[in-house]
């Protein structure tokens, strides 16, 4: 397996709201299945970390559009990969070996922020939760605030589609779901990621742990840099975005381009207000 450069990125100082701390609590187990949703109460910003038992999710028999497989200004959580500022960050370039299981127990962990959204959310503003399956070797609190940072970066999807996301500890409109490859498989079902891709597949964006440890061969130099791909490409799946293609050798690639499968041509490029 190859080694995996480090899994945070330090944040861009293009976020609209400076992060704050999080909280890591053991809080409540639910139950549900591979296949459905997550019912609670949103809180949010400084995170805890609450076990989701089993989780029984309802498989969807037609994936929802976009939802082919593919793969500043918000509180952090109290852990985070993605563009933070540097003093924010744990000490840099440790480069490590990491190991992900072929599948886990189905159970996940939510990173929940401890402060809600302060007012009532507006047409293009969303909640989303970030859960990550038990045994993975990603810190939650970290991986959580590295999501939001990359939702909150007004090179991404806010920069476009003027688009808001707000964390929250459950029943988000999307889960953002860090899963084992087999997990995914299960997650993604009746998408085919054969264990390898990721996909978003009705209110699931389900992030393969693999390529989150180790990206492809194009960004093996650059996996902080393809992880903000993946939750970009993916999230815009859920926010109504379809595939498209490389316009052309040396052009940068489109976000909602398959860089996973390859760049035709293409620069890599992991923000759609580039591409």
């Amino acid at each position: 397996m190859p080694m995996a450069s480090r899994w945070y990125a330090g944040r861009s100082g293009k976020h609209r709201k400076k992060p704050s701390s999080r909280r890591l609590v053991a809080t409540s187990i639910l139950t549900v299945s591979l296949v459905g949703s997550v019912m609670g109460v949103g809180i949010g910003v400084s995170r805890q970390q609450t076990d989701i038992g089993s989780m029984s999710r309802q498989k969807a028999s037609t994936p929802q559009a976009g939802g082919t497989p593919d793969q500043a200004r918000r509180p952090s959580r109290s852990t985070g990969p993605t563009e933070t500022e540097p003093a924010a960050r744990p000490p840099a370039d440790v480069t490590q070996v990491i190991d992900i299981a072929e599948t886990g127990p189905g159970n996940f962990i939510v990173s929940a922020p401890s402060v809600s959204p302060d007012h009532d959310l507006g047409a293009g503003e969303l909640t989303y939760t970030v859960e990550i399956e038990a045994g993975l070797p990603f810190d939650p609190s970290a991986t959580a605030d590295a999501i939001d940072g990359i939702l909150d970066d007004l090179r991404g999807w806010p920069g476009v589609a003027g688009r808001e996301f707000h964390p929250v500890a459950a029943a988000g409109e999307l889960r953002i779901l860090v899963a084992t490859p087999g997990t995914t498989d299960q997650l993604c079902s009746p998408l085919e990621t054969n264990g390898e891709v990721s996909c978003r597949n009705g209110e699931s964006v389900v992030l393969n742990a693999r390529r989150w440890a180790f990206g492809t061969e194009d960004y093996q130099d650059a996996v902080p840099e393809y992880r903000t791909y993946l939750v970009n490409h993916e999230v815009g799946h859920a926010i109504g975005y379809a595939h498209v293609q490389c316009p052309g050798p040396g052009e940068p690639a489109p976000v909602m381009q398959q860089q996973t499968y390859g760049l035709d041509g293409c620069r890599r490029n992991v923000w759609p207000t580039v591409a």
